[in-house]
């Protein structure tokens, strides 16, 4: 066994425990990684936490220094708008080739039982906590499914590298929907969208697929205009420490 594959493991736990870190704000935007001080608050070795480092910097949530080690990155509203627009092309791309290939009717069924469960908790006339907790839950079942339908490892695997900044995910930006006088009302369309790419597949409709998922990655860029907007909504985006400043109220 290699010390890679030994570590493997380990460096997994350093890689979320660091991850948590960064996004739940204790290691800011800039912020220099030491080894050390790592390999002591997470109780790992040196070689895990290396490799965290490595695949951390990997999903961009590190940059690696010219003088050697890393640092936490900062992100612009542009960086973020780009993020997500390569999230909703990848994802548009599964969906054409599902719509083109075709997709296994269990597959189909499992979409569709996530979309029952929505819709089911979005029947209620209001957005209560556990409305939310469904949605946040089955959006990102539904949206791994749709990854799953296209039937390429490749494209899962780049889809996932896509999804791994915490903006660019599904639910990067719906934690900042859960206040405001709207807030369900987006999701009630956000779902409108994902019954429609269903129907798309089965119907193998793959350029209106692709379509429809790129145009609904772009709700989140909507909520990111939102969330910047103050800071009661900000804070509810895992990773806004993140996010370069900006005058907000």
């Amino acid at each position: 066994m290699t010390i890679e594959a030994s570590s493997a493991p380990q460096a997994v736990k350093a890689q979320l425990a660091l991850r948590e870190l960064i996004l739940g704000g204790e290691l800011k935007a800039g912020a220099r990684i030491a080894e050390l001080w790592l390999v002591e608050r997470l109780n790992v070795s040196r070689t895990p936490v290396r490799l965290a480092l490595v695949r951390l910097a990997e999903e961009g949530l590190l940059e690696a220094l010219p003088s050697g080690g890393y640092a936490v990155k900062d992100f612009s509203e542009n960086d973020i708008h780009d993020a997500i627009e390569v999230r909703g092309t990848m994802e548009g791309l599964a969906v054409r080739l599902a719509a083109e290939r075709g997709v296994s009717p269990g597959l189909i069924a499992q979409a569709r039982a996530c979309l029952e469960r929505i819709d089911a908790a979005l029947a209620r006339p209001e957005l209560t906590d556990e409305t939310f907790s469904t949605y946040v839950q089955e959006n990102a079942r539904f949206h791994a499914l749709l990854a799953d339908m296209a039937g390429s490892p490749l494209v899962a695997r780049q889809l996932a590298k896509a999804t791994a900044l915490p903006f660019a995910s599904p639910n990067g930006f719906v934690m900042a929907q859960s206040v405001g006088p709207h807030a369900r009302d987006v999701l009630v369309v956000a779902q409108a969208q994902h019954h429609m790419v269903v129907e798309a597949i089965v119907k193998r409709e793959g350029a209106r697929a692709e379509a429809l998922m790129r145009e609904h990655a772009r709700i989140a860029r909507r909520n990111l205009q939102q969330a910047l907007q103050s800071h009661k909504t900000l804070r509810l985006v895992p990773g806004a420490s993140l996010i370069r400043h900006r005058a907000v109220r």
